[in-house]
C-alpha cells in the first residue's frame, strides 16, 4: 500500500472513532436524564404523600383542640349560670328585707305621729294650767302687797338693806381680815422669789464709765496731732466725727461726741497714730479704718457672747451687731449691755420660780434697752425705738411685749413684761451698779419737781420712775383741759433748757375734780 491511501484509512478510522465517542456521548446523556427524570417522579411521588399526612394530622389535631375548647365553654357557660341564678336569689332576698323594713318604718312612722299628736296636746294643756297658776300666784301677790301696803321689790329691797346692816360689820372685818392676810402672803413670797433670784445671781457689778480721755506720753504730741495750721486735728474730726479738745491740761486730750461707737473709734485710732509717731492725714484715714473694722469685730463678738451667756438662741446676726453696740453704752456708770445681760439671767429666774416662759423673760430683758444703741441717732424713746427693731427683725410678740411695759410707757400685757421690770429694778438699784450718788439723784428729782412747782396754776408734783417721769397735779378751778397741754409743754420747755439728762423725761398732766360728802 501506498503512503497516501495509509493515511486515508487512518483518517476514516479517527473520524469513525470520533463519530462512535459522540454517539455515546448523547446516547449516556439521554440515558442519565432518563434516570433523574424517573428519581425525581419517585421524589415526588414521596413529598405529596408526606403533605397529605401532615395535612390530615394539623386536621385531627385542630378538630382536638376545637373539640377542648367547646367543651371548656360548656363549662365556663354552666359556671356563670349558676354564678347568675345565686346572685339573682341573693337580690330577692335582700329585696324581701327591704320590703319587710319600709313596713316597719312605716308603722314606727305611724306611731310617732299618734305620740307627737298626744305631746301637743298635753303641752296645750300644761299651757293652759300654767297661765292659771300664774294667774293665782298673780292674784295672791297682789293681795299681800295690798294687805302689806308694799310692792314685791320694794320689800325685796327693804329685806336685803336690813340683813345688809345687820351682817355690815362682819362682813367688813372680814373682807379686811382676807385683805390683810392675802397681802402678807402675797407679799411675803414676793420677798422670797426675789432673795432667790438675786442670791442665785451674787456676783458683784462694777461701775463701767467709758473713759474719753487720752493719755499722752508727752506734750509734744499735741503739736503733731494739731499738725501744720490745725490740719492734721482738722483730717481727724472729720474722719471719726468727734470733736478734738486740746487744752493746757499736761498729757491729756479729751475726745467729745454724743455717739459713743464714734468716741471709741477715735479713741483706738488716735491712740495707734501716738503709737506709730507719724501722724498725717493720710495715716489719720488708714488709722480710722483700721479702728473702725476692730470696732465692728468687737460689736459682733460682744453681741454673739451676750445672746449666748444669756440663753437667747436663733437670733438674726444683723440684731446681734445692734445688741452688741450696748457694750459701748454705759447709763448712770453702768454698762448696758452687761445690765441687760444680767437682767436676762434674773428675769429667767423669776419666771422659773413665777410659773411664766422663761425663754420670752431672758429675751424681753436682754432687748429691753437695744433702743440705747440708736437713740442718738433716730427720735423717740429707746422704747419705742426697741419695738421698732424688733419688729423690723421678726422677734416674737410675745417678747416685744415682755420689753415694752419695763418703763410703763406701755401696759403690762404679760406676765413676762411684769418680770422684765422687775429684774430692770433689781439690776439697777444693786449695790455699785450705778454710778450716780445719791445726793445727784435726789438732786435731779429736786430740780425737776421745782421746775413743775414753778409754774402758775400747779398743785402738786412728782418725780417717779428714776427721774424719767414727772406727774403734775393741776388746780381745776385755775387750769382747763386745753390750758393743760400749755402747761406740759412750758415744763418740758424749761426741763430742756435748765436740765442735763439722759434719753427723755416724761411730763404727765394730772387735772381731776373730785367731790366728797361724808353721811353721818
Amino acid at each position: 500500500m501506498s503512503r497516501c491511501a495509509v493515511e486515508d484509512t487512518t483518517r476514516m478510522s479517527l473520524k469513525i472513532l470520533f463519530l462512535l465517542l459522540g454517539f455515546t456521548g448523547v446516547v449516556s446523556i439521554a440515558i442519565g436524564y432518563y434516570l433523574r427524570l424517573i428519581i425525581s417522579l419517585g421524589k415526588k411521588g414521596s413529598m405529596e404523600l408526606e403533605i397529605k399526612k401532615m395535612m390530615l394530622d394539623a386536621e385531627e389535631k385542630a378538630k382536638t383542640i376545637t373539640d377542648a375548647a367547646e367543651k371548656r365553654a360548656e363549662e365556663k357557660a354552666q359556671e356563670i349560670l349558676g354564678e347568675y341564678k345565686e346572685r339573682e336569689r341573693d337580690l330577692k332576698a335582700t329585696e324581701e328585707r327591704l320590703i319587710s323594713k319600709e313596713d316597719l318604718l312605716d308603722k314606727r312612722q305611724t306611731k310617732l305621729d299618734s305620740e307627737q299628736e298626744t305631746l301637743v296636746k298635753k303641752g296645750e294643756a300644761l299651757q293652759v294650767s300654767q297661765q292659771e297658776a300664774e294667774g293665782v300666784i298673780r292674784a295672791q301677790q297682789e293681795k299681800l302687797e295690798s294687805i302689806a301696803g308694799l310692792s314685791a321689790e320694794e320689800a325685796k329691797n327693804q329685806l336685803v338693806q336690813s340683813i345688809e346692816k345687820q351682817y355690815e360689820a362682819d362682813i367688813e372685818n372680814r373682807m379686811r381680815k382676807l385683805e390683810i392676810t392675802s397681802d402678807q402672803k402675797l407679799e411675803r413670797r414676793a420677798n422670797e422669789i426675789l432673795v432667790t433670784a438675786v442670791h442665785r445671781l451674787g456676783n458683784s457689778v462694777v461701775s463701767d464709765v467709758l473713759a474719753t480721755t487720752i493719755t499722752l506720753p508727752n506734750d509734744e504730741i499735741k503739736g503733731k496731732i494739731i499738725g501744720k495750721e490745725g490740719r492734721n486735728i482738722r483730717s481727724f474730726e472729720r474722719a471719726t466725727g468727734v470733736d478734738v479738745i486740746v487744752d493746757d491740761t499736761p498729757g491729756t486730750i479729751t475726745l467729745s461726741s454724743y455717739d459713743p461707737i464714734r468716741r471709741q473709734v477715735a479713741r483706738i485710732a488716735l491712740e495707734n497714730l501716738i503709737i506709730d509717731g507719724r501722724i498725717q492725714p493720710a495715716k489719720i484715714e488708714e488709722a480710722v479704718q483700721k479702728a473702725e473694722a476692730e470696732i465692728n469685730n468687737i460689736i459682733k463678738k460682744k453681741g454673739a457672747e451676750a445672746a449666748y451667756e444669756a440663753r437667747v438662741p436663733n437670733m438674726d446676726p444683723k440684731l446681734l451687731m445692734v445688741l452688741g453696740r450696748l457694750y459701748f453704752r454705759s447709763s448712770y456708770g453702768q454698762n448696758v449691755l452687761d445690765h441687760s445681760v444680767e437682767m436676762a439671767h434674773l428675769a429667767g429666774m423669776l419666771a422659773e420660780e413665777l410659773g411664766a416662759d422663761p425663754v420670752v423673760a431672758r429675751a424681753g430683758a436682754l432687748f429691753h434697752d437695744i433702743g440705747k444703741a440708736v437713740d442718738h441717732e433716730v427720735p423717740g424713746t429707746h422704747v419705742e425705738i426697741g419695738r421698732r427693731i424688733l419688729q423690723k427683725f421678726g422677734v416674737d410678740e410675745a417678747v416685744i411685749k415682755a420689753m415694752q411695759a419695763h418703763h410703763e410707757e406701755y401696759p403690762y400685757e404679760t406676765p413676762e413684761s411684769m418680770i422684765v421690770q422687775v429684774a430692770d429694778a433689781i439690776s439697777g438699784a444693786r449695790p455699785g451698779a450705778r454710778r450716780d450718788s445719791v445726793e445727784q439723784y435726789i438732786k435731779r428729782l429736786e430740780d425737776l419737781e421745782g421746775i413743775a412747782n414753778s409754774i402758775p396754776g400747779v398743785d402738786k408734783s412728782y418725780a417717779i420712775a428714776a427721774g424719767r417721769e414727772v406727774r403734775v397735779i393741776v388746780k381745776p378751778e385755775a387750769i382747763s383741759d386745753l390750758d393743760a397741754r400749755k402747761v406740759a409743754r412750758d415744763i418740758a420747755d424749761r426741763i430742756e433748757k435748765e436740765m442735763q439728762y439722759p434719753g427723755e423725761i416724761k411730763v404727765s398732766i394730772i387735772r381731776e375734780t373730785r367731790v366728797i360728802e361724808y353721811a353721818r
